[in-house]
C-alpha cells in the first residue's frame, strides 16, 4: 500500500530562541493536522483512496549534549541526567505554548547550544487530529464504508503508556526521553478529560482542587462570582460544565442536560494561574482516573479538600486534618507505584495549607490545635470498611497512627508523586464511625451548612499562596528520580 504523507517533509531546524522554536512546532503541527483533516473529510465524502494510506507525523524536540559539566542543580528540572541525545514528540503546541517556551528556554540556557525542531516518525492518529475540529467526528467501526485503520493511523495503546513516569522506559536507538509524556499519551488524556469533565482542556488552570462532594461546587461558584465583581481580583472568567463561560458576576449559567462523571469548574486568569475545581466523586478509582489525565497538563499543584472519617475520639466534626503521611490501602496504583514507596510531605505545600487555615479561621499556634491536627491519612478502597470485623482494619489503622480515613487522598498524593506534581491534602472530619458518630442525614446537613464554605476557602487561599511562589521553589527535587527527564 502506498503511504501518502505531507507533500513536504521539512528538514530539522536548529533554534537558539525558545519562542521561535515553539512557533515552528505550531506550524509543523498545524500542517500535519490540516493534512489529516482534509484527507479524512475527502475520504468520508468520496470513499477511501485505493491502495493508499494517509499519514502525518507529530513534530518533535531534540537536544544532544556531550558534556558532563554540572548545571545549576538547585532547579529540579531543565537539565538531563547524563550526556546523550534526548527527544520528545509534541502535540497541541498552541495549548502548551507557555510551558514549551519555558522548558526549551531552560535547555538552551543551561547547555548553551541550540535545540532541534523537526518531524518525528510517530504518526498522528486521525482521532486526535480531528478532535479540535468542530463538525468532524470519527464514525463507529463499520459506519464509514471502509476500514478506518486501513487508511489512517489510529490510537495505539501499545505505545501509549506511562513507562517514562514509572521509570520502566527503555530508550529506543539510544535516544532518551526529554519529557514525561509522549504526544500520543498527551492526546489520549486530553480526549479523556473532555469526556469525563465536560470541559475542554484549554480551560484547566495551573492550580487544581479535588473534592469528593458536589456541595463544594455551589460555594466555588459563589466565590467565583464575587471575584468577577472585583476588577482587582485578576480573575477573568468562570467556566462551568459544558464549557459554559461567564465573565460578569451576574451572568446566568445555562444548565447542562446531563452531568458528567467528574463535574469540573474553572476560575480563570489570563496566564492560566487560576483555580480549577474537580468533583471526582467517591473512590480511589475516580481519583486515579482524574489525576492520570490532568497530569499531562503539568499543573503547578493539586490539593485534596474533601471529607474524611475522624479516627480519634478527641476529634470533633468539622475539625481539619493536614496529611503529613499516607497509608495506601487503595490498591489502584499498586502496579504503577509499589506500596513500599514513601510518599513524602512537601514542605512548601504544608506551609501554604497551614497558613491558609490560620488566615481563614483566625487561629494560630497552640490555639490552632483545637481544630486541626497533622497526621497520617489512610485511604481505603472499601466504602463500608467499618462493617467488617474490626480486629483487622482497626488494628492496622492504630498501628499506622492514622488520624483520618478517606477513599481518595492517598491516591491523589501518590499520583502526584508519580507524575511529579506537587500535592497536598487538607480534609474535614464529617463523621467518626469508630466512636458512634455516623454521617446521618440530619447531622450531615448541619455539618455541610457550616463547614463547606470555610473549608473550600482554605483550599483557595492555599492555592493563591502557591501561585505567588517561584516555580523553582514549588517544584521539589523530592519528586525527581535518578535518571530524570529535563522537562518539568
Amino acid at each position: 500500500m502506498i503511504s501518502i504523507s505531507l507533500p513536504q517533509h521539512p528538514k530539522p531546524e536548529n533554534f537558539t530562541d525558545a519562542t521561535a522554536a515553539v512557533q515552528r512546532l505550531q506550524l509543523l503541527y498545524q500542517q500535519a493536522t490540516d493534512f489529516l483533516c482534509e484527507g479524512f473529510t475527502k475520504a468520508m465524502a468520496d470513499g477511501a483512496p485505493d491502495d493508499q494510506r494517509i499519514r502525518a507525523f507529530y513534530p518533535e524536540i531534540r537536544v544532544a549534549t556531550s558534556s558532563f559539566a554540572q548545571v545549576d542543580s538547585r532547579l529540579s528540572f531543565g537539565h538531563v541526567a547524563a550526556p546523550g541525545e534526548y527527544a520528545t514528540t509534541v502535540t497541541r503546541p498552541d495549548l502548551f505554548e507557555n510551558y514549551l517556551t519555558q522548558q526549551i528556554a531552560l535547555l538552551i540556557r543551561n547547555y548553551g547550544q541550540p535545540i532541534t525542531i523537526g518531524v518525528s516518525d510517530t504518526p498522528i492518529p486521525v482521532h486526535f487530529a480531528v478532535a479540535a475540529q468542530p463538525g468532524l467526528t470519527i464514525p463507529q467501526e463499520g459506519a464509514a464504508g471502509f476500514t478506518l485503520r486501513d487508511v489512517f493511523d489510529v490510537p495505539d495503546l501499545a505505545t501509549t503508556n506511562d513507562d517514562i513516569v514509572n521509570g520502566t522506559y527503555t530508550p529506543a536507538n539510544g535516544t532518551g526521553p526529554l519529557a514525561l509524556f509522549t504526544a500520543q499519551r498527551v492526546d489520549y488524556s486530553l480526549a479523556r478529560l473532555a469526556h469525563y469533565t465536560a470541559t475542554d482542556p484549554d480551560h484547566f488552570q495551573n492550580h487544581v482542587l479535588f473534592t469528593n462532594y458536589q456541595f463544594y461546587v455551589a460555594e466555588f461558584e459563589a466565590y467565583a462570582r464575587a471575584q468577577l465583581a472585583d476588577p482587582e481580583s485578576g480573575y477573568t472568567s468562570f467556566v462551568s460544565t459544558g464549557n459554559q463561560e461567564i465573565t460578569s458576576a451576574d451572568a446566568e449559567i445555562p444548565k447542562t442536560a446531563k452531568q458528567p462523571q467528574m463535574p469540573t469548574y474553572h476560575l480563570k486568569r489570563k496566564d492560566g494561574s487560576g483555580v480549577t475545581l474537580v468533583n471526582i466523586g467517591v473512590g480511589p478509582s475516580n481519583a486515579k482516573t482524574a489525576t492520570d489525565h490532568i497530569a499531562v497538563l503539568r499543573p503547578h499543584a493539586w490539593l485534596m479538600v474533601g471529607h474524611c472519617a475522624g479516627l480519634r475520639n478527641t476529634q470533633a466534626l468539622g475539625d481539619f486534618v493536614l496529611a503529613h503521611a499516607y497509608l495506601r490501602e487503595d490498591h489502584v496504583l499498586d502496579d504503577d507505584l509499589p506500596v513500599w514507596t514513601p510518599i513524602p510531605a512537601l514542605a512548601e505545600i504544608q506551609i501554604a495549607l497551614e497558613q491558609a487555615v490560620e488566615e481563614v479561621t483566625e487561629l494560630e499556634g497552640y490555639d490552632l490545635k483545637r481544630i486541626m491536627r497533622t497526621g497520617t491519612v489512610a485511604t481505603i478502597d472499601n466504602r463500608n470498611w467499618e462493617l467488617r470485623d474490626q480486629s483487622g482494619p482497626v488494628q492496622r489503622l492504630s498501628q499506622s497512627r492514622a488520624v483520618a480515613l478517606d477513599m481518595e487522598s492517598a491516591t491523589i498524593a501518590a499520583n502526584g508523586y508519580r507524575f511529579r506534581v506537587p500535592y497536598g491534602t487538607l480534609l474535614c472530619v464529617s463523621d467518626k464511625p469508630l466512636h458512634g458518630e455516623l454521617k446521618l442525614p440530619g447531622m450531615a446537613s448541619d455539618f455541610y451548612r457550616t463547614q463547606v464554605s470555610r473549608h473550600l476557602m482554605i483550599g483557595i487561599r492555599a492555592m493563591e499562596r502557591l501561585r505567588g511562589m517561584p516555580l523553582e521553589r514549588l517544584h521539589s527535587r523530592k519528586l525527581r528520580s535518578f535518571d530524570e527527564t529535563a522537562f518539568l
